[in-house]
């Protein structure tokens, strides 16, 4: 007698949009162990959950490549501001108040939105990333955790150790989370700080995660005190040398792109820009020179978590300044795909050995139909009610439309502590932007 094999699940009849946004009909996939073992042309059947995918599109799950997640405690609560008074008379007072429970909460929330938007992995960049890391492990999502290094604080010698230490701790906690050094910016991390920063990450064998030239301001600052650009003194100082992902470089010169390399991913966040006034900088005219993936900040400033809005923007923004013909869809969705290779996990296409961090779409809604090009309804038309389910390492984050959260007490938690917040006000700011 035969064996029949025996599958975790097996996606039937299902149509895929690969990581290069290529489309192939009728293809079964089958995951075990978490993995994609096989892909066939037609169903041969097997032990395991079927689900019928014959008029679902399936691809690889989204990245959210910048993110402080935690601060969705803090949304909506600094509004029409400028960048400056966003920072020092909104966000970094309240922040200083934030205790590592507020963070946990946050976080979870923020990685329940996320979810429900089709993010499989994030990288964050936040304090208090002990707990970040709990929420990670607890929610089955995945996270490329940066601890958030200040180089001007009292106690730098410590920060940076207790980061190195949560890296060596929990590297190896699970396959679903990873770890780097959180440098914030050169502004905030000078020169040698930055240096012992960067110096500390090799030694680790990891990357770093860092804010650069995100505002013209910051630019002309470094060029008056130091004669050179935030991405020349992250070069000077080895960022490029180790893989660096790179929030915002909405400010890039001609001459900083000499600095960037293959291990160096810019994640943009197109809807804070618009939101603080930052300007429109250098990145449209270089997005097809640059590792451009899609962030989407935090939720203070960009009000929701979703990388689709981000790339919608991006390329909106690019058509808008005379370029239609441009920002084409497949490019687009290479670059929404392309976080995948900036974090360390075996994600972001739909191929035997890959591992199954998977969504399915289901287009045949009034905002996504008639389907003329699947790649048009995803990017321009779809919402999160569009992601039927949504799938990291073979197990389900969302099914049937419904977030997966065993939290149950989280929206309480959420209800007390932005109570707390606002009881507790604003404290004092100890860093300037």
């Amino acid at each position: 007698m035969n064996r029949v094999e025996s599958w975790d699940m097996i996606l039937k009849d299902a149509n895929i949009i690969d990581g290069e946004g290529n489309i192939f009909s009728g293809k079964s996939i089958y995951v075990k162990d978490g993995k994609i073992e096989k892909i066939l042309d037609q169903y041969e059947g097997g032990l395991g959950e079927v689900i019928e995918c014959e008029s679902y599109f399936i691809t690889p799950g989204l990245v959210n490549l910048h993110s402080h997640v935690p601060m969705n405690i803090l949304k909506g609560l600094a509004e029409d501001v400028n960048i400056k008074d966003w920072f020092n008379k909104e966000i970094f007072p309240y922040e200083s108040k934030l205790t590592p429970m507020d963070v946990y909460y946050g976080a979870l929330l923020g990685i329940s939105e996320m979810i429900d938007n089709g993010v499989t992995s994030f990288a964050d960049h936040y304090f208090f990333a002990d707990k970040v890391c709990d929420a990670v492990i607890e929610s089955g999502i995945r996270g490329d955790i940066a601890p958030t290094i200040f180089g001007l604080s009292d106690n730098f010698e410590e920060v940076l150790e207790d980061a190195a230490s949560l890296i060596e701790k929990r590297r190896n906690q699970s396959t679903r989370l990873s770890l780097r050094m959180g440098p914030h910016a050169p502004y905030t991390c000078p020169n040698e700080k930055l240096e012992k920063i960067i110096k500390r990450a090799r030694e680790l064998n990891v990357g770093i995660h860092i804010h650069l030239s995100e505002t013209l301001e910051q630019v002309e600052e470094s060029l008056k005190s130091y004669g050179k650009t935030p991405f020349k003194i992250l070069s000077e100082t080895g960022g490029f040398d180790i893989p660096a992902i790179i929030a915002h470089g909405l400010w890039i010169s001609e001459e900083d792109l000499n600095y960037t390399n293959d291990n160096t991913y810019v994640a943009v966040c197109p809807k804070t820009y618009m939101k603080l006034g930052m300007g429109y900088g250098g990145l449209w005219n270089n997005y097809d020179r640059l590792q451009l993936c899609i962030g989407t900040d935090g939720a203070a400033s960009s009000n929701t978590l979703n990388p689709l809005e981000q790339l919608r923007l991006f390329a909106l923004i690019g058509k808008a300044e005379g370029k239609s013909e441009n920002f084409k869809l497949k490019s687009m969705w290479q670059m929404l795909m392309r976080g995948h290779k900036a974090l360390d996990f075996n994600t972001g296409d739909i191929k035997v050995g890959y591992d199954a961090d998977l969504l399915v779409w289901d287009l045949n809604m009034t905002n996504t139909y008639p389907i003329y090009n699947p790649l048009t309804s995803i990017i321009y038309s779809s919402e999160s009610k569009n992601i039927l389910h949504s799938i990291v390492e073979g197990k389900f984050v969302k099914r049937n439309g419904k977030v997966v959260l065993k939290n149950t007490s989280l929206w309480n938690e959420i209800e007390r502590t932005s109570k707390e917040i606002l009881s507790k006000g604003k404290g004092t700011n100890k860093i300037s932007y």
